[in-house]
């Protein structure tokens, strides 16, 4: 067990590790931020209806994920490219969204289908946004990697710049 988490501690020093890591938090970040969102769109019904809370919640998200995923997970620096980076995120956000759109139609069916109260059908909606950002998160690293992909000149520049300052 030792062993496994001596190379699993290896693994977040590269920069591999160090990139997943980002993404996942990120990740977590905005899907907090979305539910937070959410949680206050319908919980206190300043949006009436689980879609358009949904939709709302999930929109509002989009900016801070995009600066988060782009600026520290992937370690991309000045002007947005439109085409190549700007472009393909709303996109694939857009993706994501339409998903968790499904989920909240199966959602707002069970709200409608059974009498719970308010504060049931709140959570009820969130899990079913968190379900569905889980099960898309996985198709969003593969994409985001490529679109943000730094080169491999600057992770050897970066991997040796951090090999130098652990020396000094």
């Amino acid at each position: 067990m030792e062993k496994s988490l001596a190379g699993v501690k290896e693994w977040a020093k590269t920069h591999e590790g160090k990139k997943l890591i980002r993404y996942t938090l990120s990740s977590g970040i905005t899907t907090m931020f979305s539910f937070a969102a959410i949680a206050i769109f319908y919980g206190f019904r300043l949006i009436p209806g689980v879609m358009w809370s949904t939709l709302a919640g999930n929109v509002v998200a989009v900016l801070p994920s995009y600066y988060l995923n782009r600026a520290w997970a992937w370690g991309k620096t000045g002007r947005s490219h439109f085409r190549r980076e700007i472009l393909p995120f709303i996109s694939m956000s857009g993706l994501g969204i339409a998903f968790s759109q499904l989920f909240a139609y199966w959602a707002k069916h069970e709200v409608k289908s059974h009498h719970w109260s308010h504060l049931f059908n709140t959570g009820l909606v969130l899990f079913a946004n968190l379900v569905s950002f889980a099960i898309f998160w996985v198709l969003k690293i593969i994409v985001f990697n490529r679109i943000f992909h730094v080169s491999k000149l600057h992770n050897i520049d970066e991997h040796l710049s951090d090999e130098e300052a652990r020396a000094n």
